[in-house]
């Protein structure tokens, strides 16, 4: 099968030594299912600081732009953080498939894509016999 671009998000900010070792076995996980990874978290800090917020907002601004040309958006782990909601928002706009990958007993489990569309509010109950 084609390899894809498996866009990797999981949080980075916290505890950030412990984050990125999260991290580099997400990208290890994605190449195991036979894909490429991009990891903006795993790039964009070495040259730019997190605590300096204009740049972590570049590296954040960039990591969306090169998320239009991924095929797929994975998130890892139990938590979203705030930059990664960024990240499902943005490929909720690019119509991006997203799915969650949680860890259950030292396993990766993938899960289906999550849908494309925002959850639609359910529709009203029709009213019987009102005019």
């Amino acid at each position: 099968k084609a390899m894809k671009i498996i866009y990797v998000a999981s949080p980075y900010a916290g505890d950030i030594q412990k984050n990125t070792e999260f991290a580099k076995r997400a990208c290890r996980h994605v190449t195991e299912q036979g894909h490429a990874f991009f990891a903006p978290h795993l790039l964009y800090p070495s040259l730019l600081c997190e605590y300096v917020p204009a740049e972590r907002q570049l590296a954040l601004d960039m990591g969306l732009v090169m998320l239009s040309a991924c095929d797929e958006l994975w998130c890892y782990g139990d938590r979203i953080s705030q930059g990664m909601m960024s990240e499902i928002t943005e490929a909720e706009r690019l119509a991006i498939p997203i799915r969650r990958v949680m860890e259950q007993e030292n396993v990766f489990v993938i899960g289906k894509v999550k849908g494309n569309k925002l959850a639609e509010a359910p529709a009203p109950v029709m009213d019987i016999g009102m005019v």
